[in-house]
């Protein structure tokens, strides 16, 4: 590719002087070739003697930037000898002139080629880039131009302008570097990134806020379910009643389902018995625990009257169940007859009690006063089978019978809150405390009643209510409505208070506690007590005092009952009953 440069390298008549910005070879011709004018012989001189000088502002060698692009004279890269000029390089491939002439020379800067050859120019001078260039004066910058030497040295050799002054032009004004901007992918990363984070977290806000509103709703799902479940049963605090109410509404109480049996608690170390009434209402889902005092007047088999407690001790467990269905007017299943040792093992088995006890029990078999009480007064007292007995068993000298009753009734509904609501379980409790159970009341019955009593209690729906007696221990049909009608779904049958003589008794002993003990022994001889109430002033003695003649034999029985000795029964004016009773100093309580 460089043959158009190598021409001529066999002459001696150009030697290379350097390169042009192109790194092609510059070369000055030594002495005239053929065919071209010969110069003169001063100027040829002058040149010999002159040293060489590329930065000069006159010399030979090719400039492409000066004006016209015309050669440095001597110059002739195809070394023609003096012939016509070899034809430039055609790119394009256009021939020859019309006419057989040889093309116009290609000249890239605009200027028209000539024929033949160009003459030199004399301000024109070859250089070789790696000399220095020679030393100039300095010159101002202008405003487009960088001052200092890198300016100058930066304007790169050869940079020639037409009128010869070099320098005028800089690298910064033709060479259009580009660099690289390796920050824009950065930026576009960084931008991805942004984008990218921002999404993640916009699909985290509606992933959290997807399952939050599905937690809301299940919640709240969960909540009127169960508030429904609740009020279906009756069981939201406020609308137990009302449940009930509407139960009973629908339902007439005759008409309820009730499964109902009878407990007669034996105390076998200081005699008497305690008597309850467990009632499920399978209906209104509410059990039940009903009080009956001793002194409830009940009919035997034979139609006379006796006492609840006389029954339970004469006519036993048979006898009392029909007795008390004729009383109350309700379907009595089984009898449970509960001894205090079997009381005690039963709370033992369910693992002690919590009972909120109202008074302080003592052990009864503490030799010494000092020790500290069996069962303490309080809220939430826990008690053993040991303590349970004594505090069901508990009377305090001159209380009522029912107040024994109602820690009775507080030992059964605590047994029945510890039970399993399991029906094997309870009747494995059942069948452990090795029982002699009345024929009609099996352990797996018994086990399995109590069991669904068991769940009541649990859950609340569970009471325990004292069934109202008047002092003659009849039935008050107003008001023992509640209990009777509601509770048992009966009807108080109590019997004729004429078929039972009627005793008025006045307590004139002193002793407070003598009148309640001469009721219950008055009740349990058959007798209808009235009471009369505690005389203003205390008497030595007894009287028994009847007003018809009629009479005189059920004074002379009341005598007997009360221990009272015969002398003490006389003819007089009774205000009240049958026969009237006053009780002097002389009374000695038999029976508690």
């Amino acid at each position: 590719m460089n043959d158009r440069y190598d021409a001529g390298y066999g002459d001696d008549q150009y030697q290379l002087v350097g390169y042009d910005e192109y790194g092609q070879p510059v070369y000055q011709q030594t002495q005239p070739h053929q065919g071209r004018p010969a110069q003169a012989p001063q100027q040829s001189q002058q040149d010999a003697r002159q040293p060489y000088d590329p930065y000069a502002q006159q010399g030979y060698g090719y400039d492409p930037y000066a004006n016209g692009g015309q050669q440095a004279p001597g110059y002739d890269p195809y070394d023609t000898g003096g012939q016509a000029p070899m034809p430039p390089y055609d790119p394009y491939a256009t021939g020859t002139q019309h006419g057989g002439g040889p093309a116009p020379s290609y000249d890239p800067y605009g200027q028209s080629a000539t024929s033949g050859q160009q003459p030199r120019v004399a301000e024109q001078t070859a250089y070789i880039p790696q000399q220095a260039g020679p030393a100039q004066e300095p010159v101002a910058p202008g405003p487009d131009q960088r001052a200092g030497a890198d300016g100058d040295r930066r304007a790169g050799p050869g940079r020639v302008s037409a009128d010869g002054d070099e320098g005028d032009y800089h690298t910064e004004q033709f060479a259009f570097v580009e660099e690289p901007d390796g920050d824009s992918e950065d930026v576009i990363d960084w931008l991805n990134f942004t984008e990218n984070r921002t999404e993640r977290r916009e699909e985290a806000k509606r992933r959290a806020r997807s399952r939050l509103i599905a937690l809301v709703v299940v919640l709240g799902l969960a909540a009127v379910g169960g508030v429904g479940y609740l009020g279906y049963a009756g069981k939201l605090p406020g609308l137990s009643s009302s449940s009930e109410s509407k139960a009973g509404t629908a339902t007439p109480a005759s008409a309820q389902k009730r499964d109902v049996i009878v407990v007669h608690l034996h105390n076998t170390a200081k005699g008497g018995t305690s008597t309850v009434l467990l009632v499920d209402n399978t209906t209104t889902k509410r059990g039940t625990t009903v009080l009956l005092p001793n002194s409830l007047v009940v009919t035997d088999d034979d139609g006379t009257t006796t006492t609840l407690a006389k029954s339970v001790d004469d006519d036993g467990s048979s006898g009392t169940r029909d007795a008390l269905d004729t009383v109350l007017g309700t379907d009595i299943q089984g009898t449970w007859r509960l001894d205090t040792p079997y009381l005690q093992n039963l709370v033992d088995l369910v693992g002690n009690i919590d009972v909120d006890t109202n008074a302080e029990v003592r052990d009864p078999e503490a030799k010494n006063k000092g020790e500290a009480p069996l069962v303490s007064k309080g809220k939430a007292q826990t008690l053993s089978g040991k303590a349970a007995v004594a505090y069901a068993t508990y009377r305090a000298p001159g209380e009522a019978q029912n107040a024994q009753l109602e820690r009775f009734g507080q030992v059964m509904q605590a047994v029945l809150r510890k039970l399993s609501s399991d029906p094997t379980a309870a009747t494995t409790t059942v069948q452990t405390l090795a029982q002699i159970l009345d024929p009609s009341l099996t352990d797996s019955d018994l086990g399995t009643f109590l069991a669904k009593l068991a769940d009541l209690a649990k859950g609340g729906d569970y009471r325990t209510t004292l069934m109202p007696v008047q002092n003659d221990g009849t039935l008050n049909a107003d008001a023992s409505a509640s209990v009777v009608k509601d509770v048992l779904g009966g009807t108080a049958k109590s019997p004729d208070k004429d078929a039972a003589v009627s005793v008025f008794v006045q307590n004139a002993t002193g002793v407070t506690d003598n009148t309640e003990k001469a009721r219950v022994v008055l009740l349990n001889g058959g007798f209808t007590f009235l009471g009369g109430g505690k005389a203003s002033t205390a008497q030595a003695t007894s009287k028994v005092v009847y007003a018809d003649a009629a009479d005189k034999e059920n004074a002379v029985e009341v005598a007997k009952t009360l221990g009272l000795p015969a002398g003490s029964v006389g003819k007089g004016t009774v205000s009240s009953g049958d026969v009237a009773v006053v009780l002097g100093q002389d009374y000695k309580p038999t029976s508690s």
